[in-house]
């Protein structure tokens, strides 16, 4: 859950996104109120910029180990201050929202849905879908064997962000009525348990949680995001206040992002097991390999282009249509020209 033309924009290793669940936050602190106060570098203090720690993979881990995205936002008066951790996009919207965090990655799905709640919070870059890391999860042996085997089968979502899109995305490209197939509603971080036991029959679900699966040799795609047919971009989330008092700020994350994430793209294994190599958070075996295919297929962190706008207004448009939302989400009211930003 990488955040060109054609790229393909993946969730996991570029992105923010990392497996964990948001952590609590804490209440917004000195620095942040600093964040707001005046832009960086203007009055000698020190801007911090909250953003998840991004666990042990990706570009964000690298940069975390490596100082380097420090080194980058110090030049504009600014550093990085990790908090909490990186998961679902919704919490993170909301720690925005209340001035908890400036900095965060979910995708386009997942952020209609939040900017459906008086959002404070624009997007400023984005990648393409993932059209090998996303996708419908069955047990090898299920006897699932295509989309319309799904018809009176429980399949795990997460409301209103990735697999629910995924999963009516499909049934809609097979003219299956969704109420034919029951969603189950579930955390991502809290599936995996659920699908391996049986108590669901699939798992709309996305890179972060599907490498696992697919690397245990025990599940595989039904479809995957190029069969789907899926418009889900990933995507960068500023707070609004800390965009409009530090562009210049925002603009030099933004540059070492689509930096990074073109190494990322040519050298995936450099960006995996930052930290560790051992224990749960790393990525080893089939996974390992399942991880690096993907990443190396994957896209980069690149600014919103009118065709972006185009395809996620289609994707409000389906979430209107399907009744995920109760209208259709304005969603290029809230994007930012990253390249624009001085």
């Amino acid at each position: 859950m990488n955040l060109t033309r054609p790229r393909l924009r993946t969730t996991a290793p570029t992105a923010l996104l990392a497996a964990a669940a948001l952590l609590a936050l804490p209440a917004c602190s000195t620095a942040g109120a600093d964040n707001d106060s005046a832009p960086a570098g203007s009055s000698g203090k020190t801007v911090d910029v909250r953003i998840p720690d991004p666990g042990n993979s990706g570009v964000l881990a690298l940069a975390k180990k490596d100082g380097s995205l420090d080194k980058v936002l110090g030049k504009v008066g600014a550093r990085v201050k990790w908090t909490g951790s990186a998961g679902p996009f919704a919490p993170a919207a909301q720690a925005m929202n209340a001035d908890q965090l400036d900095i965060a990655t979910g995708s386009i799905t997942s952020g209609i849905t939040s900017l459906s709640q008086r959002p404070g919070f624009k997007f400023f870059t984005a990648v393409d879908p993932d059209a090998k890391g996303e996708g419908i999860l069955v047990r090898d042996g299920s006897g699932i064997d295509s989309v319309a085997d799904l018809v009176g089968k429980k399949v795990a979502v997460n409301q209103g962000g990735t697999g629910e899109y995924l999963l009516l995305k499909a049934l809609a490209k097979e003219k299956i009525p969704a109420d034919k197939v029951e969603r189950v509603y579930l955390r991502p971080d809290q599936t995996a348990a659920v699908f391996n036991a049986g108590q669901v029959d699939a798992w709309a679900v996305w890179a972060t949680y599907a490498v696992a699966e697919i690397g245990s040799g025990k599940a595989h795609f039904l479809a995957d995001g190029e069969a789907i047919g899926s418009d889900n971009y990933s995507l960068n989330a500023v707070r609004t206040g800390f965009a409009e008092k530090h562009p210049a700020v925002l603009k030099a994350l933004y540059d070492y992002l689509h930096t990074a994430s073109v190494k990322e793209k040519k050298d995936p294994a450099a960006y995996l097991n930052v930290f560790t190599d051992v224990g749960p958070t790393a990525v080893t075996g089939k996974a390992k390999e399942v991880q690096t295919e993907i990443t190396a297929q994957s896209g980069t962190v690149d600014p919103i282009g009118p065709e972006d706008i185009a395809r996620f207004e289609s994707v409000a448009a389906f979430y209107a249509e399907q009744k995920v939302t109760k209208e259709k989400v304005d969603v290029a009211a809230h994007l930012l020209d990253v390249e624009k930003l001085t």
